[in-house]
């Protein structure tokens, strides 16, 4: 931690587990991401739908970013996350897309087409023979970002609820710089202050009622939601 400091980082303190915070709190956005794509959602609208909330880029571009490689190893630590848990799904389109050579920016071959100076060239038709749909389904603008920011803010308060990280402060620090959680936002947790736990809890709650369980707000959402409680207040 002093060592970052003295580097001029932004430091936070986090407990050991799988993937630690920032990675795991992502984890479930993007598998969600990519399960609209399975069903049938253009991937260019889940891109989309996430850089109008916010985001500095949407989840697919984040993926050919990162690698589709190093995003197939941490599909693989999704499954230690999620183990258990009623409901969770794992999209395999990535370690199949890795599995076939594709890695995303690196090499110029992942969901999206690049040029030879690496330029983005718009969604690569072929990706989408990894997914079972086709892209041509439509959900709401809203439908979409609820169904990834949800998880991940209910990821985020498991990990305050575990320990995984000591304070909200600390979790919404580690979402702006480690991710870019929309920081006009202040942070996941800052959010759900602003909009309202109790709003948050019923829209986590409606998703369950249409995609199942893996949508129920985490125990201590429910407790501060009933209370009328926040995370700074």
């Amino acid at each position: 931690y002093d060592f970052g400091i003295r580097q001029g980082k932004t430091c936070i303190v986090v407990q050991d587990g799988p993937s630690f915070y920032v990675n795991r709190i992502l984890s479930p956005y993007t598998n969600e991401c990519l399960l609209m794509a399975d069903e049938g959602i253009a991937l260019e609208a889940i891109d989309k739908a996430f850089s109008k909330k916010g985001f500095p880029v949407g989840p697919i571009t984040l993926l050919d970013q990162v690698g589709l490689d190093i995003a197939a190893h941490v599909t693989d630590t999704s499954r230690k996350i999620v183990a258990g848990r009623p409901g969770f799904e794992i999209c395999e389109a990535v370690v199949k897309m890795f599995e076939a050579g594709r890695l995303g920016k690196k090499n110029k071959k992942g969901f999206y087409n690049y040029n030879d100076k690496g330029r983005r060239q718009g969604i690569d038709p072929a990706a989408y023979q990894f997914f079972q749909g086709d892209g041509k389904k439509t959900l709401p603008l809203e439908e979409i970002q609820n169904r990834g920011l949800m998880l991940m803010l209910n990821e985020a308060v498991l990990c305050l609820e575990e320990g995984i990280i000591a304070n909200p402060g600390d979790g919404d620090i580690g979402a702006v710089f480690g991710i870019g959680f929309p920081p006009f936002t202040g942070g996941p947790f800052r959010a759900m202050d602003t909009w309202g736990v109790k709003d948050v809890v019923n829209t986590m709650r409606e998703l369950q009622g249409k995609y199942g369980p893996r949508f129920a707000p985490a125990a201590m959402l429910e407790r501060m939601a009933e209370k009328g409680e926040g995370f700074y207040s």
